[in-house]
């Protein structure tokens, strides 16, 4: 375990496309949706320290969010816990979390993933994160983890990669990106998925902390500027005031937009170790176990007449009787019942902005 090595693990996310069970108050990454007996965030920090030092990994997560993650994870220390007055998207935080770490280690190698995947084969993750962290160490890279898709799949971001792309001296699964777009249409998606040369962007990413600071220098110096005024105020009672201001005058970028798509030392490192991001209830049912009719159901008290390939997410003391449906998403959360065909599921943010405007944040 090399102490110059460090994870930074986003968790200020909402998880809008698992609404109603993801709310504004307590977003997904803080549930024990599969049933495990231990939170998202919890099992990915877990993860973490197989090869991670505990006091090097940073949380970054909306300001509401600070007590969830000392209930859930005691042993963090509050300064690595990073909270955000304002969600920015994930540019704006990797920057926060870099400034930061450089104040301690600046020589670090970084990977940074989000909070709320599903990992089967961790032993498998596990090799390929020490195979990242090692080649960032030794390269000006910028290196992202690539999954080989199943299906056309609008919600992932996609990266391209030549064919003949081997680095040298690296082992075949480690390329040069040749492109990196941000989350297409199914049209363009299923291109994508037929041509053979693009993997899923997970949004697990590796980098050395000269890198990636070099990168925002470079790609979005605005965001580097204000963050690099920092210096004197992380790991101080200042920083949070520091923080309040910073995040004010910070766009809305994610590191995709923001450098992904802009650098040339973009490389992809890939692998299958059973990889959801878990980010709609279509994910969700996936991999969940079913019945003999392909219905995957949370709920003590449903009877299902004629239902297949549906996913049914209930309170236990809720009656709930269905019949006839055939790919529909049933769930009902604090008082918010949700149906929904399966195919459309990526309209669930757009049904939640309607829900906004319509009866306000209190159902959101």
């Amino acid at each position: 375990m090399k102490k110059n090595y460090y994870c930074v693990i986003m968790a200020g996310g909402v998880g809008s496309r698992f609404w109603p069970l993801s709310r504004s108050l307590k977003p997904k990454q803080f549930m024990d949706i599969l049933g495990t007996g231990k939170t998202l965030i919890r099992q990915t920090y877990e993860r973490f320290t197989r090869i991670i030092p505990r006091d090097n990994i940073l949380i970054v997560t909306n300001k509401d969010y600070g007590d969830v993650v000392m209930e859930q994870i005691p042993e963090m220390k509050r300064e690595n816990i990073l909270l955000e007055p304002l969600r920015r998207n994930t540019a704006p935080c990797i920057a926060y979390a870099s400034f930061k770490i450089r104040q301690k280690h600046p020589d670090a190698s970084v990977v940074v993933a989000p909070s709320d995947h599903l990992i089967i084969r961790e032993e498998l993750f596990i090799d390929i994160v020490k195979q990242g962290l090692d080649f960032v160490s030794n390269q000006d890279a910028l290196l992202t983890l690539g999954i080989e898709p199943s299906r056309p799949e609008t919600g992932y971001g996609y990266i391209q990669v030549n064919g003949d792309s081997k680095t040298r001296g690296q082992s075949k699964n480690l390329r040069k990106v040749k492109t990196f777009t941000e989350k297409p249409d199914y049209e363009l998606a299923k291109v994508f998925y037929e041509s053979g040369e693009f993997y899923w962007n997970s949004g697990i990413f590796f980098w050395s902390l000269s890198s990636i600071l070099t990168a925002l220098d470079q790609h979005l110096p605005d965001v580097s500027n204000i963050f690099s005024e920092g210096k004197g105020h992380y790991y101080k009672e200042s920083e949070k005031d520091f923080i309040e201001n910073a995040y004010a005058e910070c766009k809305n970028i994610s590191i995709d937009y923001g450098i992904m798509e802009k650098a040339d030392n973009v490389y992809v490192i890939t692998s299958d170790f059973g990889w959801s991001d878990l980010g709609t209830w279509g994910s969700l049912y996936e991999h969940l176990e079913k019945d003999e009719m392909n219905n995957t159901i949370t709920g003590a008290r449903v009877i299902a007449y004629d239902l297949q390939n549906c996913l049914v997410n209930v309170p236990a003391d809720k009656l709930v009787i269905l019949q006839g449906l055939t790919e529909y998403i049933v769930v009902e959360s604090e008082g918010i019942l949700l149906i929904c065909k399966m195919k459309d599921e990526q309209k669930i943010k757009n049904i939640v902005n309607d829900v906004k405007i319509k009866f306000g944040d209190d159902f959101i």
